[in-house]
């Protein structure tokens, strides 16, 4: 468990997973720490994606697959009887890596949500508004475009309007898979940075598309390969002296 955290915020207990008997995940375990930023990386098929799409629960109906072990949020199994998963959502919001904005305004994309849960007040709504978009570093560039359609944005933006789709719900854990994979450098950037402050309120988990951006990013990293997770340590740690021959032929391109 990473020192001087306190409890984790989620605790991945020998986690297997298999799909029409093919092994997917191989007795995963780890604690992902609270207010901090963890990677999973690795080469493709490595389990990345499908640990993040378990730990909300995207792959309940998946047809042919096996789960054994546990996955704690604040202590309680997340697949044990009776566990509401709608409310499970969205304490845990996950956010793709192709931008997806919904049809209709940027102001309709990011108050949907909150919306749905029955949320009226308008300047409930409007504070709403305001902090999902600047926690998502986009309220500047949108501020005068709320009633204009999200599809009208670029990529970039409407990755971040994604992402502060996810935080109007105000999630405590965010899952990122490959976020910035379809946009420039720049783009890139601007999700990085605000990965960053939104750290300081959220748990943040991501795949990331490049092992330069795990790089950047990670607080603490875990390198997955072929269902299993080789090594997990402080990001800082397993990029300048990785302890596993593996991971250190994949960060310096020997294979991958």
């Amino acid at each position: 468990m990473p020192q001087n955290q306190g409890e984790p915020k989620i605790r991945i207990e020998n986690v297997s997973y298999s799909y029409d008997g093919k092994p997917a995940l191989r007795d995963v375990s780890l604690d992902v720490p609270s207010k901090a930023i963890t990677v999973f990386f690795g080469p493709a098929g490595g389990g990345k994606t499908t640990l993040l799409r378990l730990i909300n629960r995207l792959n309940d109906l998946v047809e042919g697959t096996q789960m054994t072990g546990r996955i704690l949020l604040d202590g309680q199994d997340i697949y044990a009887p009776g566990v509401d998963v709608t409310h499970l959502r969205r304490r845990v919001g996950m956010v793709f890596a192709l931008p997806l904005p919904l049809p209709g305004t940027v102001r309709e994309n990011v108050l949907y949500g909150p919306k749905l849960a029955g949320i009226r007040d308008r300047a409930r709504l409007d504070e709403i508004l305001v902090r999902s978009l600047q926690q998502a570093a986009l309220w500047d560039e949108v501020k005068d475009r709320l009633d204009d359609s999200a599809r009208a944005l670029s990529g970039g933006q409407q990755q971040r309007l994604c992402i502060a789709r996810s935080l109007a719900l105000e999630p405590e854990v965010l899952l990122l898979d490959e976020p910035t994979s379809g946009l420039d450098p720049i783009s890139t950037a601007k999700v990085e940075a605000s990965l960053h402050e939104l750290k300081r309120d959220y748990t943040i988990i991501i795949v990331p598309h490049s092992i330069q951006q795990a790089a950047r990013v990670a607080d603490w990293a875990g390198f997955f390969l072929m269902g299993e997770l080789v090594e997990y340590r402080p990001g800082k740690e397993i990029f300048t002296n990785p302890r596993d021959q593996r991971t250190d032929d994949y960060i310096t391109g020997r294979f991958g």
